[in-house]
């Protein structure tokens, strides 16, 4: 959904008396005494329901403006601060990551985090988010929260290819042993479409993750279901796996982080590989993602390794995988 629709959804939410008062003024640029003349009204009870009426949008719009002097979200630099990654020889720890897959958020209330998308080889900032809990939600009868998501998109990621201001709404589930979205609403045409975790593939294509949508476990350790010399890896089976394979010493912006590297293959994106670096707070310090070589061949029209020939490549069981972008979030600087 964009800003422009959720602003008209607020709006359409309010009592007509306030939707009249913000359309005339902010909508069709009126002055108040023009409004006062238009509807036969003092000027002082303009004044007065404008403002009142401002107050009640503020508390309805789900995505709330940043005031003056606050700052809310440290913000992300315009290129991708340099960084390095060093495997080490101690084993690899356990720790509780309760982030939402993909969206680096603890669904909790109170958090908030931005986090923005780079590049490779440019390094260039290409997509940033913005993410908050805006209160407690329920879905078929499951208890989560709810999050707002604002998106600011350009680039070719996902096929997209024209930049844009996109709100979004999750609602996720956290428990002792799993994170997982619960609900997505956004927009289809002129259609709000919603989506819940009883919609099946539906769903469970874009949003659900782990059998029968359990989520991604928060309780991390290694498993042993891949291995990792380097840029080789190989997996104990085919299909989707995501496990803990090293620890590593990452440096990025100046500060060094000791991390776990949590690899995902084809379990957040059928074809994509993840790298996770983690620290031992449960918090993502780097993402990066690669792409199986021949992923979506029939859009790109060729191969990663060609068309991002000096990008970093790793193989998994032999299969060529190119890396695309990475990700990082405000929580490291």
């Amino acid at each position: 959904m964009t800003v422009r629709e959720l602003v008209h959804e607020t709006l359409d939410g309010l009592v007509n008396t306030d939707k009249q008062m913000l359309t005339l003024f902010y909508l069709h640029g009126l002055p108040q005494i023009d409004i006062a003349h238009k509807l036969g009204i003092p000027l002082g009870t303009v004044k007065s329901r404008l403002y009142a009426a401002k107050q009640r949008f503020k508390s309805s719009y789900p995505y709330p403006p940043v005031l003056k002097g606050e700052k809310t979200m440290r913000k992300l630099p315009k290129m991708l601060p340099e960084y390095t990654i060093t495997p080490t020889a101690k084993p690899p720890f356990e720790c509780k990551w309760e982030e939402m897959m993909g969206w680096f958020l603890i669904p909790r209330l109170g958090e908030k985090l931005s986090w923005a998308m780079y590049d490779w080889p440019e390094r260039e900032r290409t997509e940033t988010y913005t993410l908050e809990v805006t209160g407690r939600a329920r879905v078929h009868g499951v208890d989560g929260v709810e999050i707002v998501v604002h998106e600011q998109r350009g680039g070719e990621h996902e096929g997209h290819g024209e930049s844009r201001d996109i709100i979004r709404t999750f609602v996720t589930q956290l428990t002792d042993t799993h994170c997982r979205i619960l609900a997505a609403r956004h927009l289809d045409g002129e259609v709000k479409q919603y989506f819940t975790f009883l919609d099946g593939d539906a769903f469970l294509g874009n949003w659900g993750f782990g059998e029968d949508n359990c989520g991604n476990e928060i309780n991390l350790k290694a498993k042993g279901t891949i291995r990792r010399n380097g840029n080789q890896i190989t997996t104990e089976k085919q299909g989707d796996l995501l496990d803990v394979a090293g620890r590593y010493t990452v440096t990025i912006g100046g500060k060094t982080y000791d991390c776990i590297c949590v690899l995902d293959v084809n379990t957040y994106v059928m074809g994509g590989l993840a790298e996770y670096f983690i620290d031992a707070n449960g918090r993502t310090v780097l993402w990066r993602r690669f792409n199986r070589n021949d992923w979506k061949l029939e859009y790109y029209g060729q191969l990663w390794s060609k068309k991002l020939p000096d990008n970093e490549q790793l193989t998994v069981n032999g299969e060529i995988y190119v890396h695309w972008y990475d990700c990082i979030t405000d929580y490291i600087l």
